[in-house]
């Protein structure tokens, strides 16, 4: 298979016709609609007439969200014990780590393609795993922060816990922050690990989403991070310990957390323990299409071959910020399995998929009313995960996971604007 190559200072990859098919799964289509069609073509004379298909399932009405329990309460207690601070001056706070280089070549990276590397430590470790990705491109129209930062962020993963990385390219530094669950605890606030796969990441406005495989996404506000270092009651020691402890609050040794204050179920139950093809969604990955009208979340499954195909569903975004249910505005089946990360950019469509130890391949396709059109596939990084648009710079970004084989790295297309 040949590789890609660099072209006028972007990445160019080779388009490889892998499959084209017509999608399955769950659509925006009128029962009543295909009745009647059904009964045209059994009126036409001297017209072969195939089986009728059997009626998409499961309906939209399966990804319906509704709002998860109240968290307010041990919220505004933890605000009077902790210093909160937002996303520009946690980007402007000291013992920044700073960013590495050599890694696009051991991650397999394309040629000509923008990569940024983590430190040695973190480009090394098998304990925690980078999985989703998502920019302040996906979070506002002007794709800078109030202070100017153009942060990309990255969600890791470990046995119990979950961090979000927020990646300054500007200033070549990057800072942990962990995630953790709020809760009272015999009438004093405090907060625990948060065991999910963490697979997906979507910054919109102030909030930041994160795919929960088996509850639906979880929702964090940017502007409610807690400072432990710079808080009285805080306390960056102890690695083994989390949220209160005695007077002092702790998280895992990292400096900054982030709790939870809110979240998304699904109206009819939780999916299963693997991909059955109906039902709620198994929450693997998210994206962001701000390149329509109607700003759009887009969430999709991780499949194995032998499981029923995975599903990809969108939703509005502006619906998160009420408290009613949102529904899903369409669904289908995906046009490949194993997939890590899924965006769509101007009617464009990419998916990476994973193949283990192998290098990874993004899929790429453009969808008209009813089907998937020609589906492409490039040769890429290893692990290549979650995928974001920096819509101002025309490029795509994704992480690829491996220890050793670590980088986040983005590819050129003009279809992200």
């Amino acid at each position: 298979m040949s590789l890609p190559t660099a072209t006028a200072g972007r990445v160019t990859l080779p388009n490889v016709i892998i499959s084209q098919r017509t999608a399955t799964g769950a659509r925006r289509r009128d029962v009543a609609a295909l009745a009647v069609a059904v009964q045209l073509a059994v009126l036409t004379p001297g017209v072969a007439h195939a089986t009728p298909a059997p009626p998409p399932a499961p309906t939209l009405r399966h990804f319906d969200l509704h709002r998860g329990p109240d968290r307010s309460v041990p919220l505004r207690a933890l605000d009077g014990r902790l210093l909160r601070i937002g996303v520009d001056a946690l980007l402007g706070s000291s013992g920044q780590r700073r960013l590495g280089r050599g890694c696009g070549e051991a991650a397999a990276v394309p040629p000509g393609a923008r990569v940024l590397c983590f430190d040695k430590a973190d480009s090394e470790t098998r304990t925690w795993l980078p999985q989703g990705v998502t920019s302040v491109s996906d979070a506002t129209a002007g794709e800078r922060l109030t202070g100017g930062g153009r942060p990309l962020l990255v969600s890791w993963h470990d046995s119990g816990r979950i961090k979000v990385t927020f990646v300054d390219p500007d200033r070549g530094t990057y800072r942990h922050v962990l995630l953790v669950h709020p809760t009272m605890r015999r009438g004093r606030p405090t907060y625990s690990d948060i065991d999910i796969h963490a697979g997906g990441i979507a910054w919109y406005g102030d909030k930041l989403y994160v795919a929960d495989t088996h509850d639906g996404i979880r929702e964090f506000d940017m502007r409610q991070i807690y400072d432990l270092d710079r808080s009285k009651a805080g306390s960056t020691g102890h690695p083994d310990r989390v949220g209160l402890h005695g007077d002092k609050y702790y998280g895992h040794g990292h400096r900054f957390v982030m709790p939870q204050t809110g979240g998304w179920n699904f109206t009819r139950g939780w999916p299963g323990p693997r991909c059955e093809g109906s039902g709620p969604l198994r929450m693997s990955w998210l994206g962001v299409d701000r390149t329509v009208l109607r700003h759009t979340l887009i969430a999709g499954e991780w499949c194995l071959p032998k499981d029923a195909r995975g599903r990809v569903v969108t939703w509005p975004l502006g619906a998160l910020s009420g408290p009613g249910v949102v529904h899903a505005d369409w669904s289908d089946t995906l046009p490949g399995d194993r997939v890590q990360g899924g965006l769509r950019t101007r009617g464009h469509w990419w998916f990476t998929q994973g193949h283990g130890t192998k290098r990874g391949r993004l899929l790429s396709t453009i969808r008209d009313r009813r089907d998937w059109g020609r589906v492409t596939h490039r040769t890429i990084s290893h692990g290549p995960e979650d995928l974001s648009c920096q819509r101002g710079q025309h490029l795509i970004w994704t992480a690829a996971e491996y220890a050793r084989k670590r980088a986040i790295w983005s590819f050129h297309d003009d279809s992200c604007a």
